[in-house]
């Protein structure tokens, strides 16, 4: 039996107060819209049809998922007038799933349970009973306000005094026989305050031919939270955030603070990880067993191996190429590790040293005041604070080789491309040009010069 998914992304989002199409704002680093298809995605769907309509194209170029395609709703007439668009595309035979691009939270299970719940006989409803309902549309059911038989689903707008009082909500989400919601869809009118083709009056069409109308329902409210202001998002983004460090810390994570942990797309983490507070992580993040990730660190597309400790204010940036930190690594604080930085097991990077495509073995340390850029440096270098490789001509990148047991005096310029010979030493303040030999001190420095006489500038005295 065929399944196709329907998610409605047609809305402006005026309380937004955005020229952003509202389903492209964005939740833990993915838009709306991006959440909804990644979950939707797990279902392996014949086709997934998105109805965009403000913004369509910036939408439909932002987005993609296996066997997407887009309708465009133009003018925006209501929900039904949505799902009319996508009708042409769907399969005759089969279950057609309606989800909403500006609630993201929904769960996988959830749609399966509900496209279960149909299995291509039955309306199915995804509701939740809320404490305040305002908003959304009553389930009005026969005898039991529980248990009772569906009869529809009253708007808000439309609802009388006593409708107002159900506390039972229809959340937007439902799976239908396709063959029955297309017939359905034709029959749809908008007589009612709103003169909007409401989705919801199919709900009445069903019970008028017999078909079962049966509810499931969502695990928690945040599953079925809409967004429709940037209050709600910044509400929504916190419900999320905690829900994350609940399971975070259920699988033996050690967060200080679970209210002040950030993760903007996918945290794996090791046994017995330590996380301090204010921290945000972005795109794939990996922390090996027994990492320390002291407070104020961002950490994006990383890979950090055992037993490495970040302290604070520590930003890593691995873009496509990611960041490796090796076992036992000590980085920071106040470090910066862009795209391409390999750092070895027990190498120490200090404050204020920044590592851009570059490799450091085992045991190399650069702890203050440090530029690495297209480097590779070999075991237990020790890289003095002030000096950089110049790896940059105007047009070319060049690489700098620094055998093992180098040392590198203090504010030294290694003018790329350059090779460093095991055991050399580098004299402080050097400006090198040409490779230094294996096992010597090079030290290149302009003779001091001193001149007797000479008195610094001074401002002429003010006229008047």
């Amino acid at each position: 039996m065929a399944l196709d998914i329907v998610i409605m992304a047609a809305g402006k989002g005026t309380r937004m107060k955005s020229a952003l199409p509202k389903v492209l704002h964005r939740l833990a680093g993915l838009s709306l819209l991006e959440h909804v298809l990644h979950s939707a995605s797990t279902l392996h769907a014949q086709r997934i049809v998105a109805v965009t309509g403000h913004g369509a194209e910036q939408v439909e170029a932002a987005v993609s998922a296996p066997n997407l395609q887009f309708v465009r709703q133009s003018p925006q007439l209501g929900t039904g007038h949505a799902v009319q668009q996508a009708a042409p595309l769907l399969h005759d035979e089969g279950v057609t799933l309606i989800l909403n691009g500006d609630v993201p939270l929904i769960e996988p299970d959830t749609m399966r349970a509900l496209v279960d719940a149909c299995a291509g006989r039955h309306l199915a409803l995804l509701t939740i009973v809320l404490p305040d309902p305002t908003g959304y549309g009553r389930v009005v059911r026969s005898g039991d306000p529980v248990g009772g038989t569906i009869e529809g689903i009253v708007e808000h707008k439309d609802a009388t005094p006593a409708q107002r009082r159900i506390k039972e909500v229809y959340t937007g989400v439902m799976a239908a026989p396709t063959a029955a919601l297309k017939r359905w869809l034709a029959a749809l009118t908008n007589d009612n305050a709103a003169g909007e083709y409401y989705l919801t009056d199919v709900v009445a069409m069903a019970v008028r031919e017999h078909v079962g109308v049966v509810a499931t329902h969502a695990h928690d409210e945040a599953e079925v939270l809409g967004v429709n202001s940037p209050l709600q998002l910044a509400d929504l983004e916190r419900r999320y955030q905690r829900r994350l460090a609940e399971r975070l810390m259920e699988a033996g994570v050690r967060l200080a603070d679970p209210a002040r942990l950030d993760v903007r797309g996918e945290l794996l983490c090791g046994q017995d990880v330590e996380i301090d507070v204010n921290c945000v992580f972005e795109g794939r993040v990996e922390l090996g067993d027994g990492v320390r990730i002291s407070s104020h660190c961002v950490i994006r597309n990383a890979r950090i191996e055992a037993g490495a400790v970040i302290h604070p204010f520590t930003h890593m940036d691995g873009e496509a190429s990611g960041v490796r930190i090796g076992p036992r690594a000590l980085v920071g604080p106040f470090a910066r590790l862009r795209p391409g930085a390999d750092l070895g097991e027990d190498v120490h990077i200090g404050n204020f040293v920044e590592v851009k495509n570059s490799s450091l073995a085992r045991g190399a340390k650069a702890n203050h005041l440090a530029y690495l850029g297209d480097a590779t440096v070999g075991e237990k270098v020790n890289y003095g604070a002030g000096s950089i490789t110049a790896n940059y001509d105007g047009a070319y990148k060049h690489r700098t080789v620094i055998g093992a047991n180098v040392h590198v005096g203090s504010n030294c310029v290694l003018v790329a491309p350059l090779t460093i010979g095991p055991g050399a030493t580098i004299g402080a303040g050097s400006t090198l040009s040409k490779d230094a030999p294996a096992g010597q001190l090079t030290v290149a420095r302009a003779k001091p010069v001193s001149l007797p006489g000479w008195t610094r500038p001074v401002k002429a005295p003010k006229a008047g």
